[in-house]
């Protein structure tokens, strides 16, 4: 089985899932896609490419429930230079640079979870007293004199407080 599902387009703007062998709405494309999954669409009678055309269908159709994609500054300059100047850009490197700020993201959060863990682990360490990690207790006895309360006196003293 193919790791991508071929869609055909018909005229009446249906789409038709050929792995499942039934027809599909433009949301689930985009399911699909959410899940990770290529498709490529092709026009049912010129059997044409037309995956760019549902995708950007897509992208356009969930920019118009959040009322917003890009900004109108960007769109102007899209149809202002269209294919002369953008298409390069895009093509060589719009692409590449989602991509790098997806993997740097992934790769910060990554960070940030590893330092919370350590950060964590570290408190509870910082909880003890020095007085309760014996290597520090066998240090810190060196410097107390004769008739120096013990930690047994503090504790007797505390508990006859309570």
């Amino acid at each position: 089985m193919s790791d991508r599902i071929i869609i055909k387009k018909y005229n009446n703007r249906r789409l038709y899932d050929t792995q499942s062998s039934k027809y599909i709405t433009i949301n689930q494309v985009s399911e699909m896609i959410k899940d990770m999954k290529e498709v490529k669409v092709i026009d049912a009678d010129s059997e044409e490419d037309v995956t760019a055309y549902i995708l950007t269908q897509i992208v356009l159709e969930e920019a118009k429930s959040k009322k917003a994609l890009l900004p109108v500054p960007l769109l102007h300059m899209l149809i202002r230079y269209g294919d002369n100047i953008l298409s390069e850009f895009f093509e060589k490197h719009l692409q590449k640079t989602i991509e790098n700020y997806i993997n740097q993201k992934s790769a910060f959060d990554e960070h940030f979870r590893k330092m919370l863990e350590f950060s964590t682990e570290l408190s509870g360490v910082a909880q003890k007293t020095m007085a309760e990690m014996s290597p520090f207790k066998t240090f810190m006895n060196m410097f107390s004199y004769p008739g120096a309360p013990s930690e047994k006196d503090n504790e007797k003293d505390k508990k006859d407080q309570d």
